[in-house]
């Protein structure tokens, strides 16, 4: 009860209680309770009086007590004070003017004294102590509300009251009120924010006139972004950062490049005059110009240095979000430990830029917000600001959102907000400073949303006036904000008009020169590294993956070792040991053969990081890295406790994302290129929430951007009479996406296999040369995950290496008339029945790259052969047959038809029911183990 805020108690028993809990504790009622019985007491006292209970704040009964020879009207004028100081610090944003356009803020009735029960001249009679006891001797409660009136109306509009710790909520009263947040930039500070808007302003009105109608997304009516950037870097490099990197959409992206990262405007102008083979991608269809990333490096006022990089991003506008925060927490950890795998989170500062229709209709910002206090993914705090055109293409706030501010969202999950008009250049650099100055203290996200406008259509050839007819009539009348910040430094006697227009005269000419050099053949600047690789199509096979006998023997004691009062399940204490049997029995299951691979990645220096949905365990129990004690729950993992591991091992149970969790692991690859990095999805077809991340960065980053990345995607596939919905990977998507060597796709049907592609992949990562490392790309299995005919043995783990085709270990070759070629599960279907001498199975282990020669080898071992036939679990129009089909055609000579054996074509990937299953099952079975057929030529 003692919580609940004085403006909402007006009942003596209540008041009473209250007092009675402030006299055993202060801290357990509210802070406007605190300051209502500090002030009754101190009244009472100076009337010589006993503290009593303190008379209703508000209305109260004719009957109530008074405390002491208190004036109860008094008490009560002390109570509105005090709550309207409280409402001044949690609504006063509402009256900020934020609108460059003029819109009028909201207000809201609880800024109003009248709203508390007192009047002005009330106010004027109560002390200030009331409201803080920092306030003067002879200050007045009236005058004490207008000073927070002028930090909480004024030019900040602040949000932090919902914020879930008192100390954050007092550092941000603090900060307001002492008037440090708010400190007003010197004269040679407002100069430099001038200089940089011109030139920000300068360069869009250049590229406008230069390349007329071409789509550049220019950042005008929120420039102010770029020098908000530029604080962002100055501040957080005081504080140590050394490294900034940063997502964001397109608008505005090319003046961020421009002038954030030091991109020279000679190769945007190429850009612009298609020269895209200059400055692009390693494939030749590259992106266009304002998704591209870069980096460069910072001159900080002290003589340090700090890079800063920008991702790139497709056209999903937020779907880089959670790809830039993987890079920063890869990033790092290159100012720590490293085979600790410890970091330094104010080494790194993560920038995201959001749009004001993005950041609440996009499903991927709160999947991403919610990773920044996982132990997992956080980051140490992102800086979000919110680049607030009022307007999404075509669309008013009012029909794409259900919240008044577009920040709203970011309130779930205890971030706070500072609102800002983009036209109020000091305001701005203010909210910087408060956020990087949050930021350095607790170690958490802070959301700025600069609220401006867009001087053109969504992009310069669109026209708005259809959409925003009144919107669009303010904006042709209104200054732009280098026009609003100079005319107000001219007033303010900062400058004179004259230096206002020569900067602009200066930067018009100077891009005039470099636009003419150019066109005249000239050349321009170097540019920086915004490309990355340049590199073949597929990259050197790696086959020397084999790990001696003794060392995995070794090893494997090491995994089956915890401490000696860690209580283990009864049933792993008795299934886990079983792993040192299996090294000689030849039981080598598929978790088994994962731990011994990252064992022996790690004794090698190789850093691996596995995350995904109950990834710990294993969504099938199959894993079980992470040992739990059954008494005290504390946990313990043997492969992060090797005694020769050279470098880190880290996994986590991901939250139920799909999308942000795998675009964070595939930020951190491209940061990390010496680990190993997976992905695992619960259950293959989970990964179709991704699809973005797959199609727009996974597949295609290197023709667009040049980015190298060897993240592995572990999929369970197989069908097993579980639905349509834990049956399929969808295989057929990512052989359809292969090409130009952008990824392998193997279905590795053994754990030795298993085994040794993992380390190939570490293999292809710990060289670390650009354009040698692709995705992976794993279809893995479920019923085989402990099936005794899929074990491996320890040889082959000790001496073997990846094959990309396994040829059937049982045909007599000279009997065989009929190749079945097959993937995965369907193997052990097919090998667990009976089958004539006439039929060899033929395992593809390896589908993209495609293993031409490996199968041309395999068939030349077969004369008779008379029969092709490509078996699937898939519908014809899923799975592998598409792809396959004209590939094997040439891989068998071409003198065989392919025939195919699988389900039909469907809509649905897989039977809903059991029944139906078994019974589809085994007509695929038995039709590929069909007896032989006359000779192909009499038939």
């Amino acid at each position: 009860m003692s919580s609940l805020p004085i403006t909402n108690a007006f009942n003596d028993g209540y008041i009473a209680e209250a007092y009675d809990a402030y006299r055993r504790d202060p801290g357990s009622v509210d802070e406007s309770w605190r300051q209502f019985f500090r002030f009754a007491e101190s009244l009472t006292a100076t009337a010589g009086a006993a503290p009593a209970a303190p008379a209703a704040p508000a209305a109260a009964p004719a009957s109530a007590p008074a405390a002491g020879t208190v004036d109860a009207t008094l008490l009560r004028a002390a109570a509105g004070a005090a709550a309207l100081a409280t409402a001044i610090r949690q609504y006063g944003h509402l009256a900020v003017q934020l609108d460059p356009l003029g819109s009028p803020p909201p207000g809201a009735p609880e800024l109003t004294p009248e709203f508390h029960g007192v009047s002005d001249r009330e106010l004027a009679r109560v002390p200030a102590q009331v409201i803080s006891p920092d306030a003067g001797a002879d200050e007045t409660a009236a005058d004490y509300l207008a000073r927070l009136r002028e930090q909480y109306c004024g030019q900040l509009a602040l949000e932090f009251e919902h914020l879930q710790e008192d100390a954050e909520r007092r550092w941000f009263r603090e900060m307001m009120e002492s008037g440090r947040a708010t400190a007003p930039l010197s004269g040679d500070e407002k100069q430099a924010v001038l200089s940089r808007l011109t030139e920000v302003d300068g360069l869009e009105r250049f590229l406008g006139l230069a390349f007329v109608n071409a789509k550049r997304f220019s950042i005008e009516g929120v420039d102010a972004l770029v020098p908000m950037i530029d604080a962002a870097i100055e501040f957080s490099g005081e504080g140590g950062t050394q490294q900034v990197v940063i997502g964001m959409a397109h608008r505005g992206r090319l003046n961020v490049l421009a002038h954030v990262l030091g991109k020279p405007y000679g190769t945007i102008f190429d850009e612009f005059a298609g020269k895209h083979h200059e400055t692009n991608a390693a494939s030749e269809t590259g992106d266009v110009k304002y998704h591209l990333g870069y980096r460069g490096e910072r001159q900080l006022g002290d003589g340090r240095t700090v890079t800063v990089e920008l991702v790139p991003n497709p056209s999903h506008l937020e779907f880089v979000n959670p790809v830039m925060m993987g890079v920063a927490r890869a990033q790092q950890r290159q100012y720590a430990a490293p085979t600790a795998g410890e970091r330094n989170e104010q080494s790194v500062l993560p920038i995201c830029v959001h749009g004001d229709a993005a950041f609440p209709g996009e499903g991927v910002v709160p999947e991403t917000l919610n990773l920044a206090q996982l132990r997992g993914y956080r980051v140490g705090g992102t800086l979000h600001i919110i680049a607030n055109n009022q307007v999404g293409f075509t669309t008013d706030p009012t029909d794409s959102r259900s919240t008044y501010y577009a920040s709203d969202p970011a309130k779930g999950f205890e971030i706070p907000v500072v609102h800002v008009n983009a036209d109020d250049a000091e305001a701005c650099i203010q909210a910087v400073k408060l956020a990087i100055a949050y930021r350095q203290r607790f170690a958490r996200d802070f959301l700025i949303d600069l609220v401006g406008y867009r001087r053109h259509g969504h992009n310069e050839a669109d026209q708005p006036s259809f959409t925003q007819p009144r919107m669009y009539e303010a904006i042709k009348a209104h200054p732009t904000p280098r026009e609003v910040l100079g005319a107000r430094l001219v007033r303010e006697r900062v400058m004179a008009e004259e230096e206002v227009q020569r900067l602009e005269r200066e930067m018009a000419e100077r891009l005039r020169a470099i636009h003419a050099q150019g066109q005249q053949g000239g050349g321009h600047e170097e540019d920086g590294d915004d490309t990355g690789l340049h590199a073949g199509a597929q990259p050197p096979r790696v086959e020397e993956t084999a790990v001696r006998s003794e060392t995995l023997v070794q090893l494997n004691e090491q995994l089956l070792t915890w401490p000696s009062d860690f209580k283990l399940h009864p049933t792993l204490q008795r299934t886990l040991p079983r792993r040192r049997e299996a090294l000689q029995n030849g039981g080598i299951d598929w978790g088994h053969a994962e731990a011994l691979a990252f064992a022996s990645l790690l004794t090698e220096g190789t850093g691996i990081r596995l995350t995904g949905q109950d990834a710990e365990r294993g969504t099938f129990s199959h894993r079980q890295v992470v040992l739990h004690d059954v008494a005290t729950g504390a946990t313990y993992t043997p492969l992060a406790h090797l005694s020769q591991a050279r470098a880190p091992f880290e996994i986590y149970n991901s939250p139920l994302s799909e999308t942000a969790v795998m675009a964070f692991e595939y930020g951190f690859s491209l940061a990390a290129p010496e680990d190993l990095v997976l992905w695992e999805a619960q259950f293959g077809d989970f990964a179709n929430v991704a699809q973005p991340i797959i199609d727009q960065y996974l597949v295609a980053d290197r023709a667009k951007w040049g980015q190298d990345t060897s993240l592995v995607l572990l999929l369970p596939h197989g069908y097993e009479g579980q639905g349509p919905e834990h049956s399929s990977a969808r295989l057929e998507r990512f052989l359809q996406l292969a090409a130009e060597g952008n990824m392998v796709v193997a279905y590795p049907s053994t754990p030795a296999q298993y085994f040794h592609v993992l380390r190939r992949q570490a293999r292809w990562s710990a060289g670390n040369q650009p354009g040698e490392r692709r995705p992976l790309v794993l279809m893995q299995p479920k019923s085989l995950l402990r099936l005794p005919a899929a074990a491996s043995r320890l040889e082959e783990l000790a001496n073997g290496s990846f094959q990309a085709v396994l040829d059937d270990p049982l045909a007599s070759t000279s009997e065989v008339r009929r190749l079945v070629f097959c993937t995965g599960k369907l193997y052990y279907d097919l090998a667990a029945q009976e089958r004539g001498a006439h039929v060899a199975l033929i395992r593809i282990e390896e589908l993209f790259p495609w293993p031409h020669e490996a199968i041309a080898q395999i068939v030349d071992l077969y004369p008779n052969v008379d029969d092709v036939v490509w078996a699937q679990e898939e519908p014809r129009n899923m799975g592998a047959w598409t792809y396959a089909a004209p590939r094997l055609r040439v891989s068998t000579g071409n003198q065989l038809a392919v025939r195919y054996v699988g389900r039909p074509e469907r809509a649905s990937p897989a039977e809903g029911y059991k029944s139906t299953h078994d019974a589809e099952q085994g007509r695929i079975v038995a039709e590929a183990l069909a007896p032989a057929s006359a000779p192909a030529s009499t038939r």
